[in-house]
């Protein structure tokens, strides 16, 4: 089981590199656009915020790989709940706030990998 909990929060923690790509580094680009559903105009106005969300992003997968690689597994434990719940909180403001598809793009993916962590 703890190698299954370690792919999921892996799935989670990959997952998040891809939005830290395309929020800081493809965000005006048509991959960008399209997948956050934005006009070119708008996304050159938001660029830098959204610079900043891809960073955050990229700490909680740096987080969650910390966790799958940390040495004492109970400790590691421990940082994959941490950051999962953090992902989580993420995903419940944001699919509340910014765009519904958010709940199971990421909030679905991180509620899964903490149950397998939490088994």
């Amino acid at each position: 089981m703890f190698m299954l909990a370690s792919v999921f929060v892996g799935i989670v923690a990959v997952e998040h590199i891809y939005i830290l790509i395309l929020e800081m580094f493809l965000w005006t680009s048509p991959r960008g656009l399209k997948a956050f559903g934005q006009t070119k105009e708008q996304a050159e106005q938001s660029k830098s915020l959204a610079a900043n969300q891809g960073l955050y992003n990229g700490f909680l997968a740096a987080g969650l790989i910390w966790g799958i690689v940390h040495p004492e597994p109970a400790i590691g434990r421990s940082i994959e709940i941490f950051f999962l719940i953090c992902v989580i909180i993420a995903a419940l403001y944001g699919g509340a706030t910014a765009k519904r598809s958010i709940w199971l793009v990421q909030g679905l993916p991180a509620v899964v990998a903490l149950l397998f962590v939490l088994l």
